[in-house]
C-alpha cells in the first residue's frame, strides 16, 4: 500500500486533557483516538508500532526459555474471592452477572487462572522451573484514566509467571 493511500490523520492541536508528551504525540502523529475516557483506537501507524513492540518482547522472552499461553480475559469470581484478592482490587475490577447468574469478572490481572491452572498441570519439581507469559488485554476500572494508552481501562500488558522449586531458582529466574 502506498504511503498516500494510508489513514495516518495528523492533528496539529490536541486535547487539553492529554497531558503526558507521549500521548500528545500519538495524537499528532495519527497513531491512537480516543473513544471514551480510557479506551483508545489504535489506528493503522499505532497499531503497526504495537505489533513491532510485542514482536521484540515475544523474541526476548522466547531467549529466556519463557513459554506463551494465553489465559481467558473473563474469571470466575470465586477464584478471585479464594486468593483473597478480590477486596483488595476492589472497584478497580469491571464485575458482571452471565446469562446464567455466575458472577464473573473481566481480567484486571492473572495470577489467580496462572496458580491455578499450574496447580493443575505441574506434577512434579522435575517440570521446574517453568516460565509461562502472556500478551493480552487486561481490563481495570480505573478511577482517573490519563496518560494516553498508559493509565486506561483497557489495555495490553506482558506479564510472565515463574515456577520454581526453591529460592535459588527462583532469583535465576
Amino acid at each position: 500500500m502506498r504511503f498516500s493511500e494510508s489513514l495516518i490523520p495528523t492533528v496539529k492541536e490536541v486535547p487539553k486533557d492529554a497531558e503526558a508528551i507521549s500521548h500528545q504525540l500519538m495524537l499528532k502523529s495519527g497513531m491512537i483516538r480516543r473513544l471514551a475516557s480510557g479506551f483508545y483506537s489504535y489506528l493503522p501507524l499505532g497499531f503497526k508500532t504495537l505489533l513491532k513492540v510485542i514482536t521484540i518482547v515475544r523474541e526476548e522472552m522466547d531467549k529466556t526459555g519463557a513459554q506463551e499461553l494465553l489465559l481467558p480475559a473473563i474469571h470466575p469470581k470465586e477464584l478471585w474471592q479464594k486468593s483473597g484478592r478480590l477486596e483488595t482490587l476492589g472497584e478497580d475490577m469491571i464485575q458482571f452477572k452471565n446469562r446464567s447468574g455466575k458472577d464473573m469478572i473481566l481480567g484486571p490481572t492473572h495470577e489467580e487462572i496462572i496458580t491455578w491452572l499450574a496447580s493443575r498441570e505441574i506434577k512434579s519439581y522435575k517440570q521446574l522451573p517453568l516460565t509461562l507469559y502472556q500478551i493480552q488485554t487486561k481490563f481495570r476500572d480505573e478511577p482517573r484514566p490519563r496518560f494516553g494508552v498508559i493509565r486506561t481501562c483497557e489495555f495490553i500488558m506482558k506479564d510472565a509467571y515463574s515456577f520454581n522449586a526453591n529460592w535459588d531458582s527462583l532469583d535465576e529466574s
